[in-house]
């Protein structure tokens, strides 16, 4: 297909071919005409951003495998190749031109049966961007046929219009006598009669079924949050239902930075009813047969608190390893949030490769030293206690005579953070493992963090987890036998940077700090609507005026999982140096 004028990037898009014969429709009865059952391969894999010859090499590996079970026809996620999301990689020809040398390397290895992949296209028709958004047809290898990109979200996580040009145009893709509506994640997501709101005027769907789409094969990079695997095959039922065609998606799996991809590829029938349905958090290759005797597929999700614990875990194994680590190391304080830190960083990268610290100061209690210790033998892994009280004495001796004739506060109260934060970062140096940050969203909402100390790091793990999340999650973690320590779940959270601190000095009780939180953070609720919804006027705005006046500091932190609608980061852009207030 050549759409909007452009001229294929490649000249084997002038080849056209097909595995064989186009097949005719067979008469199930009077007036009814059905297509052939066929075969569609499921390709649900981890690329890596960037890494090419590794992404052809699985790519090409589990498009035999897909093969082997009888595919008539195999999809690959979206811009697969080159991994989701390149971001400002797309600015560098020779990312680009490596992108398409390896889509015909991939070319090469394929055979009959055709393989739709996405990859980055060139577009050549100006003014536009100067790239698309693409998804290629290999056969014989060949490249028989290339789809672009219709809707290209600018919302949340997304800036793909930064990018690329969008198609202006649709016609579907004629494969064994079939019409299939070849299409590119969000390309899927504007069905009027899902969407209360729609983003978008056009729906490339509607124009494929127009057109005589009989078939609709979606490939996607699309990124999860708590909940949305069952929205988005919500989504697709009622599109796949509406069009009364059967729909085939293969989704990403894997995570690059703080994104984190589901996989949950799934495959539909006419009436909108799961037939296949991918693995969660994990790689998988099957094949489905659309328009057959396929039987409807009973869908029980896990418990969200499982799916949570998967995705976060799924988020530190390949943040590490696709950074070229082996190994992590994170403080261990006693408390509920450094502990569930420990067990996620203990299921993805396992034991051997974790390493907790306890450092201990004047004001640590003895039950978050013994809580600590009690966590690292559950867990199996190495456990060091390095105190920082001397290093505290020496600082509070080199600060004495400027800071005499003042109260004790927060100064020293976060010098006590920063020591911790240089013997992480000492041990992250000597021995190449990189530390892991124990902060919530909750704090890191409000500013209860610390710069250079508890928010120093390489990644930011439980930072899109609401405290009272990371409750409920930890009782699950322990739902078969105590992993981690009892105690370190039902004492009131500490700092413990003073003499009998709690965190609910200076917070809300986390159940009302983090309803309020869910409402203007995520929710993007006004002072007054909070209010309204029952909240004491003075606690919402104190609340209000600590995550504004703690942007500074998120600007600083790590880089942390996304896990909910709205994560604070790179989808969520607030400017420091602002004045606005919400009216009082």
């Amino acid at each position: 297909m050549v759409e909007d004028g452009h001229t294929p990037g490649l000249s084997a898009f002038n080849h056209i071919r097909f595995a064989a014969p186009p097949r005719k429709f067979i008469d199930s009865s009077p007036g009814v005409a059905t297509f052939r059952p066929v075969k569609i391969g499921v390709l649900q894999l981890n690329s890596t951003i960037g890494d090419y010859e590794a992404n052809r090499a699985k790519l090409v590996a589990a498009y035999e495998r897909a093969c082997a079970q009888g595919a008539e026809c195999v999809i690959a996620p979206e811009l697969f190749l080159c991994g989701y999301p390149p971001r400002d990689l797309l600015l560098r020809s020779d990312f680009v031109e490596a992108n398409l040398a390896i889509l015909a390397a991939v070319a090469a290895s394929v055979g009959p049966v055709p393989l739709c992949v996405g990859y980055v296209d060139k577009n050549t028709v100006f003014p536009g961007r100067p790239l698309a958004n693409a998804a290629a047809v290999l056969q014989d290898g060949k490249i028989i046929w290339h789809y672009h990109k219709s809707l290209l979200p600018t919302y949340d996580v997304f800036d793909e219009d930064r990018y690329f040009e969008p198609a202006k145009s649709v016609a579907p893709f004629v494969f064994n006598g079939r019409k299939i509506a070849l299409t590119i994640c969000e390309d899927i997501w504007n069905d009027e009669d899902f969407w209360p709101d729609r983003l978008y005027r056009r729906d490339p769907i509607r124009e494929l079924i127009g057109q005589g789409a009989d078939l609709i094969l979606n490939i996607s990079a699309s990124p999860w949050h708590a909940g949305k695997e069952k929205t988005r095959i919500a989504m697709l039922q009622r599109v796949a239902r509406d069009e009364k065609v059967p729909l085939v998606q293969v989704n990403l799996i894997g995570a690059n930075d703080e994104l984190i991809f589901d996989g949950h590829s799934v495959a539909l029938n006419r009436q909108g009813e799961v037939i296949a349905l991918g693995k969660g958090f994990a790689e998988d290759v099957f094949v489905v047969e659309v328009d057959g005797p396929a039987t409807p597929v009973s869908v029980t999700w896990p418990v969200p608190e499982e799916n949570l614990f998967r995705a976060l875990s799924l988020g530190i194994r390949d943040y590490v390893q696709k950074c070229g680590f082996k190994s992590v190391v994170l403080g261990l304080s006693g408390g509920i949030d450094s502990a569930i830190t420990a067990v996620l960083a203990v299921d993805a990268l396992g034991a051997d490769h974790v390493l907790g610290v306890s450092m201990p100061a004047r004001y640590s209690s003895s039950g978050s030293l013994t809580d600590a210790e009690l966590l690292a033998k559950n867990l199996g892994i190495r456990y060091e206690v390095i105190p920082i009280e001397p290093g505290f004495k020496a600082v509070e001796g080199q600060l004495a005579k400027v800071f005499a004739g003042t109260k004790p506060n927060e100064a020293e109260e976060n010098i006590q953070s920063r020591l911790r934060g240089v013997t992480l970062m000492a041990l992250s140096n000597k021995f190449g493992s990189l530390v892991l940050t124990t902060g919530n969203k909750s704090e890191m909402a409000v500013g209860y963090c610390t710069l250079y100390g508890d928010m120093c790091g390489a990644l930011a793990v439980i930072a899109d987890v609401f405290k009272t999340d990371v409750y409920k999650v930890s009782r699950w973690i322990n739902r078969e036998k105590v992993v981690i320590p009892t105690d370190s779940i039902t004492k009131p959270p500490s700092a413990e940077l003073r003499p009998n601190q709690t965190d609910q000095d200076s917070l809300p009780e986390y159940d009302t700090l983090d309803a309020i939180l869910q409402h203007y953070v995520v929710e993007h609720l006004s002072k007054a609507e909070i209010i309204a919804r029952g909240f004491a006027p003075a606690v919402v705005n104190d609340v209000i005026n600590k995550v504004t006046f703690s942007e500074y500091k998120r600007r600083q932190a790590a880089p942390g999982l996304k896990v909910s609608q709205r994560a604070f980061g790179m989808g969520r852009r607030i400017p420091i140096a602002q004045r606005f207030r919400p009216a009082r």
